[in-house]
């Protein structure tokens, strides 16, 4: 039992270390071909003028809360959950319900859109410029329809490394388009356009992607679709994660509606420039949240709950090893980053970016894990649950601290809005599950985090150089400091770096430059020891 169990869990760090590098190369393309983009939308734009692109994009978003239904998530589980079980041909079952109801609320919820855009913009946003603007958005809803169906069936099937073809594909149509429509004249309508066109074209190309590599190569049963059938189990999964999700929309937007009525247009162009710049850390968080679902959706807590344990509790310290520092290192290096791409402009934007950061240190008490479990296991009611208590902390909160103090009090209150709902989360997953977080390491790998940010922000202050050398200079200062400092606590263990570099052998030649900094870390833990 005990080999089944080790086999188990490598088998699934290996597959997950995969699919994870499959969506990190995507996500690092993508982001920097957008952030190019950003950076010459943003130059392009006055401060005022992005804060109108910004508050535009906000009405597709809300709407698409009520778009899927919980169905993409769904989607995932089950593809999953039917592929380790090889039920392969119940598959198409998935993609057809899934793809109907994806593109019959998205038409019909564009339409809508459209069609409330007047009232949406004089009424609601108190910005009768912005007609124009959400009408050209409003059909986002329904291009990320097609886009989210072939993304949710490619993460079920662990084919992440088309999830990030379409990725990139959305990010070249978005940073060629957009700058060219406004360089014709077309302003902020032709940034929201240009982002509209792109989300189109990346759910076209997933669309084609997910007919030639996945459906044509399943064989179907001789019973035929079963769509109707499919749809209600897949709702019967998804409707609490969707309300879970317009509860959290709704929250969202609710601190956005707050922040356009009591902040000026140029602080919202700042915050904009800073959650766009946050997605650095998104390059760790987001392939890591993505593999783990797919990846517990596979196991059976009656049968496997050593391994669920297991799994658990290695997801957890393996990602905040790489999150929490990542984190850490944006806070200290915030002030160089931004002054180097978007010049003294957004003087804000590097303390909005110190604050956002902190939210991801979460990662060390398991924010990437624990919802992803509970979830897995269809307790999806459960998750709805811990959603209301977000909400009903959120609510107040915002209310007290956003007309106080603007974009500081946004931030403040989504950082507070989710400890209840993640405290409550890590209970019920001990208590069922009997698994929990490696509290002792959490601590070490925050600490040293902590410590090296605060060091290398300590040395930048007594260097006055150029933006572009403080930045440099204090990455290579935090890398050190990290390296040397989570050795020195114990944060690592020269079994956790076997296990890393065991993953990290899916990787191919792309391990070999992963093994250098791993190969110091080992030594320095070997040479602690034998003192």
């Amino acid at each position: 039992m005990r080999g089944v169990f080790v086999l188990n869990t490598a088998e699934m760090a290996k597959v997950s270390a995969r699919g994870g590098f499959s969506l990190f190369w995507g996500l690092v393309a993508s982001t920097v071909i957008s952030a190019v983009g950003v950076i010459v939308i943003a130059r392009l734009l006055s401060p005022s003028e992005y804060g109108l692109v910004t508050v535009a994009l906000a009405a597709p978003g809300l709407v698409t809360l009520f778009r899927d239904w919980g169905v993409n998530s769904a989607m995932i589980k089950y593809t999953a959950q039917y592929r380790s079980e090889n039920r392969i041909s119940e598959v198409k079952n998935i993609l057809a319900a899934g793809l109907s109801f994806e593109l019959t609320s998205g038409l019909l919820l564009s339409i809508i859109l459209f069609l409330l855009s007047d009232f949406i913009a004089t009424k609601i946003f108190n910005r009768p410029e912005t007609t124009q603007l959400i009408q050209a958005a409003s059909f986002i809803v329904f291009a990320g329809a097609l886009l989210t169906v072939s993304q949710s069936l490619f993460t079920g099937y662990e084919k992440m490394e088309f999830t990030s073809i379409t990725m990139i594909c959305q990010s070249i149509s978005k940073t060629f388009l957009a700058p060219i429509l406004i360089l014709f004249g077309f302003g902020a309508f032709g940034a929201v356009l240009g982002s509209m066109i792109s989300v189109l074209a990346a759910g076209l190309v997933g669309i084609l992607l997910l007919y030639a590599k996945i459906y044509r190569k399943i064989n179907a049963s001789n019973d035929g679709l079963k769509v109707v059938e499919t749809l209600k189990t897949m709702l019967k999964f998804g409707l609490p994660l969707s309300i879970s999700s317009i509860l959290g929309g709704f929250l969202s937007q609710f601190y956005n509606f707050l922040v356009v009525i009591y902040c000026a247009d140029a602080l919202i162009g700042n915050y904009s420039v800073a959650t766009n710049f946050i997605v650095l850390i998104t390059f760790f968080s987001t392939p890591i949240s993505t593999v783990l679902f797919p990846a517990f959706s596979k196991l059976n807590p009656e049968h496997e709950d050593e391994t669920l344990r297991s799994a658990f509790q290695l997801s957890v310290k393996y990602a905040s090893l790489i999150v929490v520092p990542v984190a850490a290192a944006l806070m200290a290096l915030s002030q160089p980053a931004l002054t180097t791409l978007f010049g003294e402009k957004y003087s804000y934007a590097p303390s909005y970016l110190t604050l956002l950061a902190i939210s991801y240190l979460y990662t060390a008490f398991g924010s990437l894990s624990v919802g992803n479990l509970i979830i897995s296991q269809g307790e999806t009611k459960f998750s709805m649950k811990l959603s209301l208590i977000t909400v009903a902390v959120g609510l107040p909160l915002s209310l007290i601290l956003i007309p106080k103090l603007g974009i500081i009090g946004l931030i403040l209150t989504t950082l507070v809005a989710g400890i209840p709902s993640l405290s409550i989360a890590l209970w019920y997953v001990k208590r069922h599950y009997g698994a929990t977080i490696d509290w002792t390491s959490s601590t070490k790998i925050l600490s040293a985090s902590i410590f090296s940010a605060s060091v290398t922000h300590l040395i930048l202050t007594q260097l006055p150089l150029p933006s572009w050398t403080e930045l440099a200079l204090g990455a290579i200062a935090f890398l050190t400091i990290y390296i040397i400092s989570v050795s020195l606590i114990g944060a690592v263990k020269r079994s956790d770096i076997e296990n890393i570099k065991e993953m990290m052998e899916e990787l191919g030649p792309i391990s070999k430059l992963l093994n250098p900094p791993l190969n110091i870390i080992e030594k320095l833990i070997q040479k602690i020891h034998r003192t």
